[in-house]
């Protein structure tokens, strides 16, 4: 009885069965056509043609903005510290006082010195005295040759005393002067190396004064362009912020290689930029040609962390194509890959450009 319930049961439901599962298939391989999808119109764009150019090959580096003259202001005598009266980044002109050196030693020794110096002119003054009450007596025959001259080399005795005593009165002076350190030019303080209290001694740095221009760029170049780069080529340099960019040319080639990094330093003038001791640039130096595919700079598009163009295929339907950029020339960007010669692209009206939209009016050949 079990068999033939069965039996009938397959053969009812089979059939129906076999007819929803044609329908799902049927539904299922069913698919829009373009003309089914509803796009958006864009209008108002231009297009180009990527196309190989020849262009330079940049060689892309970092530099750092350093000044040709420096003064390293250093100690010229021992002692305590007792004021330092500039901070980093003042500006200081010549003969300015900086800092201040316990003076009270030396201030001992200017007084010492210089009543010293009054000892020997009353000394120097007695003996000239002497000299001429004993000249007329020996113009009267009165005194001999040999008393004449000794009475004469104690003047000059007396002289030369008070002329050393002048002199060690003026090194006092001098060693006393050292306590109260002065600029030797006009420019920043970019470096102070001593606090009050600290003890400096003869030849220790103080402070660095960075002066007013003279400035240039150093960068690392790898060693294999040493034979590439020549003072007076044209280089450019790229500031970040503000975004500005400078034309000049090279400065300088140190040709010694680093043995640890495998690179030389080349100096390079700054041209109009503004720039202070520090400051951190990028340098791109021209090295060779090559060709590339260069667009204009204002279609390449940034969205979060991603670089793309606007990519128009033959039926006018346009796509966010993802690239990667490299160097911009003069406004124009080099696509290192994500596009081919010969494929159009959106380089003006980007901003009404729609991922997914198309042309209207359709692609104009």
């Amino acid at each position: 009885m079990n068999k033939v319930i069965n039996s009938l049961w397959k053969k009812i439901h089979l059939p129906a069965a076999l007819v929803l599962l044609w329908l799902f298939v049927a539904s299922c391989s069913t698919t829009p056509t373009d003309e089914q999808v509803k796009r958006p119109l864009v209008s108002g764009v231009k297009l180009l043609t990527a196309e190989l150019s020849p262009v330079d090959e940049i060689y892309e580096t970092t530099g750092t903005i350093r000044s040709g003259r420096e003064s390293l202001v250093a100690g010229r005598t021992m002692g305590v510290v007792t004021s330092v009266l500039v901070s980093e980044g003042d500006v200081v002109s010549v003969g300015q006082l900086l800092l201040t050196i316990d003076n009270r030693d030396a201030a001992q020794r200017l007084q010492a010195a210089q009543m010293a110096v009054e000892a020997a002119k009353q000394n120097m003054l007695l003996q000239e005295t002497t000299w001429r009450r004993y000249k007329n007596l020996f113009d009267e025959k009165a005194l001999s040759r040999q008393e004449m001259d000794q009475v004469e080399t104690q003047k000059n005795v007396a002289r030369a005393e008070y002329e050393r005593a002048r002199a060690t009165a003026d090194e006092a002076a001098i060693h006393l002067s050292f306590t109260q350190v002065k600029a030797p030019v006009a420019g920043r303080v970019t470096k102070k190396h001593i606090d009050p209290g600290s003890m400096a001694a003869p030849g220790t740095p103080l402070l660095v004064i960075e002066q007013t221009g003279g400035f240039y760029v150093e960068a690392a170049v790898d060693e294999r362009l040493r034979d590439k780069i020549k003072p007076g080529m044209a280089v450019e340099l790229v500031v970040d912020r503000p975004a500005l960019s400078q034309e000049t040319t090279v400065r300088q080639v140190l040709t010694s290689i680093d043995p640890r990094s495998r690179t030389f330093i080349v100096k390079i003038n700054p041209g109009s930029l503004a720039v202070s001791s520090g400051m951190f640039v990028r340098v791109r130096i021209p090295v060779g040609k090559k060709e590339a595919i260069v667009v204009p700079a204002v279609s390449v598009v940034e969205k979060g962390q991603l670089t793309g163009v606007y990519s128009v295929d033959d039926k006018g339907v346009i796509s966010y194509r993802l690239v990667r950029a490299g160097a911009t020339y003069a406004g124009r960007t080099e696509i290192l890959s994500g596009l081919s010669p010969g494929e159009r692209l959106i380089v003006e009206g980007v901003e009404r450009a729609e991922d997914g939209g198309v042309l209207a009016g359709g692609i104009t050949r």
